[in-house]
């Protein structure tokens, strides 16, 4: 393999698993402080840039999204010198449109996960950190115009409630979101892009909508999400492969010094 540091780490979502387009590709295995990452993590190039891959959910989704090791996998994409991350991941859709198919670049999140391990600060040195914007400017702006350049069907900005899962919401909780102004449900992006930003790393979630949740008065199947993902799936792709080579190798947005007025 050509020698360099990795610059961009991909964490697949669900129905996007195959590292396919990265060239003289090889897995390795990353030890952490934190116990095991989700996967192996394989290492390429896409012209000319070194890419890091790692299956959220391992390869065939054999981890539930309560039980991923989020801390393993930031910590591991650190170590190997990714300074941004490009997070795919399936959302379900709060608004009427937002259809299925379509992708969002969501620009805050409202966090309704429970006991999930959201910090590498647990004590020794404390860290508060600033979540203010959760999202990296420079690649949302990046990822949505690729995708409007592109032709996707990609909208820019809206709030992203997470939920602990593995199950979905009740009619009553879609409702209660829906009357907070969330835009979509997802179930990983946090504590992922927390951690993301506490390790100064650059993140940038790439939402595509799989289903109207259960708002809409019609129950949400696995079938018919999974359905609409293998479309989702192509689009994805594409947009991350329009999109890397516009990634410039500076960074100049707030991520890079995240931890500056945040240790105490």
């Amino acid at each position: 393999m050509k020698e360099g540091k990795v610059e961009i780490g991909i964490i697949g979502g669900t129905g996007v698993y195959d590292p396919g387009l990265l060239e003289d590709s090889r897995e390795i295995k990353v030890y952490t402080p934190y116990g095991k990452p989700s996967d192996l993590i394989t290492i390429g190039f896409f012209k000319g840039r070194k890419i890091a891959f790692i299956p959220r959910h391992a390869k065939g989704h054999q981890i539930p999204p309560h039980k991923i090791n989020f801390r393993a996998n930031i910590w591991s994409l650190k170590q190997l010198g990714v300074t941004r991350i490009i997070a795919p991941a399936a959302v379900g859709s709060l608004k009427e449109e937002l259809k299925p198919g379509d992708i969002i670049i969501p620009d805050q999140f409202i966090d309704r996960t429970a006991g999930r391990a959201s910090s590498f600060y647990d004590g020794g040195q404390v860290c508060h950190i600033s979540m203010a914007d959760p999202f990296c400017p420079e690649l949302t702006e990046i990822a949505f115009n690729t995708g409007k350049d592109l032709g996707l069907s990609i909208h820019k900005g809206g709030t992203c409630i997470v939920i602990q899962g593995p199950r979905f919401s009740t009619k009553a909780e879609s409702k209660l979101y829906r009357s907070w102004g969330a835009d979509i449900i997802n179930m990983t992006i946090v504590p992922e892009c927390v951690l993301a930003r506490e390790a100064e790393i650059c993140y940038v979630p790439i939402a595509t909508i799989t289903d109207y949740d259960v708002w809409k008065e019609r129950l949400v199947s696995v079938d018919e999400i999974m359905k609409t993902l293998k479309g989702n799936v192509d689009k994805t792709r594409k947009l991350l492969e329009a999109m890397i080579p516009r990634i410039p190798e500076e960074r100049s947005c707030i991520c890079k010094n995240a931890l500056k007025d945040a240790l105490i």
